[in-house]
């Protein structure tokens, strides 16, 4: 079973814009390029940059936490390390993310935008090398579009792939069939990864990426429907190569049965 990838995205602040891609160089043991370089702390998270470790992500901005980051716009130009930012009935903002004038700046144009639902000071942090993930093995996240179209048929409602924000999107595999591939490799384009486990889904999908509204609780979904709240899966790259949107994702050859 060969699929293809639909969509490449980067997330470089976690929880904000999803950027797409065309093409992304896939290397060993490594997470997938510039995919949440920065998280915005609201209030003290207890990160440490010269001890970085693993934080939930309930100590961040988050959609799952304030669904009004989804008003935020944000583009990030790689070359030059600045960081623009747009919302509705709120003044543009550009910024080096490389400067702490940058990031602060940052910060004090999205405490104007979330207001209320901030809960203490917000601050961008990061740390050489560190990534802000959901869980702190899950490199690469995988999405399979027939799986999100078997959901939408079961729900009756349409469901925008942006809610899981993945790094691919994969067209052409059987729904759910990513379920039973823990531990098995797949290409993905001239990349060679290996299945993780499936992800667990939390309420941030429960928020519409275009309004920033909660329309759909869509992890009670995936348990009346399935009977578990997974939805994707995470990869560890185990050997290094470049990805392209239309290269060939070959789904692992599964084991005879006897």
């Amino acid at each position: 079973m060969t699929g293809h990838v639909a969509a490449l995205y980067r997330h470089p602040i976690k929880g904000f814009t999803p950027e797409r891609l065309n093409q992304a160089m896939l290397s060993v043991g490594q997470p997938f390029p510039c995919d949440r370089m920065w998280a915005v702390e609201n209030g003290p998270s207890g990160f440490d940059p010269q001890a970085p470790a693993f934080i939930p992500k309930q100590k961040f901005a988050v959609l799952m936490a304030i669904a009004q980051v989804a008003k935020a716009r944000t583009a990030y130009d790689e070359a030059t390390g600045v960081l623009r930012a747009t919302a509705q009935g709120e003044p543009d903002f550009e910024g080096s993310m490389a400067a702490e004038a940058g990031r602060a700046g940052f910060a004090a144009w999205l405490t104007g935008l979330l207001g209320n639902e901030v809960r203490g000071e917000l601050r961008m942090i990061e740390a050489p090398g560190h990534r802000f993930m959901d869980h702190p093995l899950g490199h690469v996240s995988i999405i399979n579009l027939a799986s999100l179209r078997d959901l939408e048929q079961k729900i009756g409602r349409p469901l925008d792939p942006m809610r899981f924000r993945a790094n691919l999107y994969v067209e052409g595999w059987e729904p759910w069939a990513e379920m039973a591939w823990a531990g098995r490799e797949l290409m993905l384009g001239f990349a060679r990864a290996k299945v993780f486990k499936p992800i667990i889904r939390c309420a941030a999908t429960h928020v519409d990426p275009e309004t920033g509204e909660r329309d759909m609780d869509v992890v009670k979904a995936l348990f009346d429907n399935y009977g578990h709240m997974f939805c994707g899966i995470y990869m560890h790259v185990t050997d290094s190569g470049q990805i392209t949107v239309g290269d060939a994702c070959t789904a692992p050859q599964m084991e005879p049965t006897r």
